[in-house]
């Protein structure tokens, strides 16, 4: 779609990142069903949509509104619904569509719903505050969310014997593919991958980072500061964090980007797609089908159920198992909020933690 002179398109003619980004997102809001064509108007539904998810404060929560307005939407082409005149009691059957039903047919999540509730709502209110009477109200606003347990995480774990298992697993692919970079094109893209699965792979587990950290970093997020090699990106909401990269993480992140080209002529994302036409920047579904190959190479239970995320949750609940204060786990993390890090704190509910044994203790002792 083409925006007016003013608009974020207008801007990010000057600014190339931004520009792919508009239209990435253009492209994709030209495709949500049930709204209106675009009029050519600046504050029509399409546009301030794409407005809308311009504001996110990350890539990730771009694709997250994306996700969750793009099924609403279906939703509302099933049910013949016009989602600008849609009511409370629309949303509300939503919901329940949504916790029984779902986009695959199987219940979605308490976490997934209220998110996605969440996401719609914010919408609507983007909606309501920039037209003039075209959207007059916020359906979802009144509905009730599912409670979400913010106290245990839902993702599934990995011990660390298994984070070690998935680890060699990349490792000997690595090893497996060698000898045939040395034979054809198609070896040493093999090869390249490899390299840059198990590179990725402990950028995760060492550091904990999130999916849409690791993946959104381009080859200039690599730094160097108080003789540590560090790796610099935007975090959830918007803030910018450096980490310091681990022995192995480095090793790995050298060998990678050794065989990917030469050091003086790399460029673009830090872990990139391979082929005749790569250098484009990986996707995360690449990320769930590697993780889950490797584990399941590797003889982990729950091969089929991991996905990036588990990684990062392995980093919490082994750093507090090692006895890492709360507050550096948070930092590392880089949680606001630290109740959101002792969700990943599998061992704070052990009986022998328990306070009761340290003040009864104490009265023993008061009364020799």
């Amino acid at each position: 779609m083409t925006m007016p002179a003013g608009s974020a398109v207008t801007l990010a003619q000057a600014q190339p990142v931004l520009a792919d980004r508009v239209a990435r997102i253009a492209a994709a809001v030209a495709r949500m069903p049930a709204l209106p064509p675009d009029d050519g108007s600046r504050y029509s539904p399409r546009r301030l949509t794409v407005a809308w998810l311009l504001e996110a404060e990350s890539v990730h929560t771009e694709k997250a509104h994306d996700r969750d307005l793009d099924v609403f939407l279906q939703w509302c082409g099933q049910e013949r619904l016009d989602p600008l005149t849609a009511r409370p009691t629309d949303l509300a059957q939503f919901r329940v569509w949504r916790e029984h039903a779902a986009v695959d047919g199987k219940p979605a999540a308490a976490a997934t719903v209220a998110r996605a509730l969440a996401s719609i709502s914010s919408w609507y209110a983007h909606l309501v505050a920039n037209t003039d009477g075209g959207v007059v109200r916020n359906p979802a606003a009144a509905v009730k969310r599912p409670p979400v347990n913010r106290n245990t995480s839902t993702t599934a774990g990995l011990t660390l014997d298994e984070v070690d298992a998935l680890l060699a697993a990349a490792d000997q692919q690595v090893i497996d593919r060698a000898p045939a970079a040395e034979r054809s094109l198609t070896g040493r893209i093999n090869h390249l991958a490899a390299l840059r699965d198990r590179a990725l792979l402990r950028l995760l587990a060492d550091l904990g980072l999130r999916i849409s950290e690791a993946l959104d970093r381009d080859l200039g997020d690599l730094s160097n500061n108080a003789g540590h090699r560090t790796v610099r990106f935007v975090g959830k909401g918007g803030v910018r964090r450096e980490r310091p990269l681990t022995p192995h993480a480095l090793q790995a992140l050298d060998e990678y980007l050794a065989v990917r080209a030469d050091v003086a002529d790399l460029t673009g994302p830090l872990f990139a797609t391979t082929g005749v036409s790569g250098n484009g920047r990986l996707a995360e579904p690449n990320v769930f089908i590697t993780i889950r190959r490797l584990a399941k190479k590797a003889g982990i239970p729950a091969a089929n159920r991991l996905s990036p995320h588990s990684l990062r949750h392995a980093f919490a609940t082994g750093a507090r198992e090692a006895g890492v204060p709360l507050e550096d786990v948070q930092d590392a993390m880089g949680h606001a909020d630290p109740r959101t890090t002792r969700r990943y704190d599998r061992d704070r509910h052990n009986l022998d933690r328990d306070p009761a044994f340290i003040l009864g203790a104490r009265r023993a002792s008061r009364r020799t």
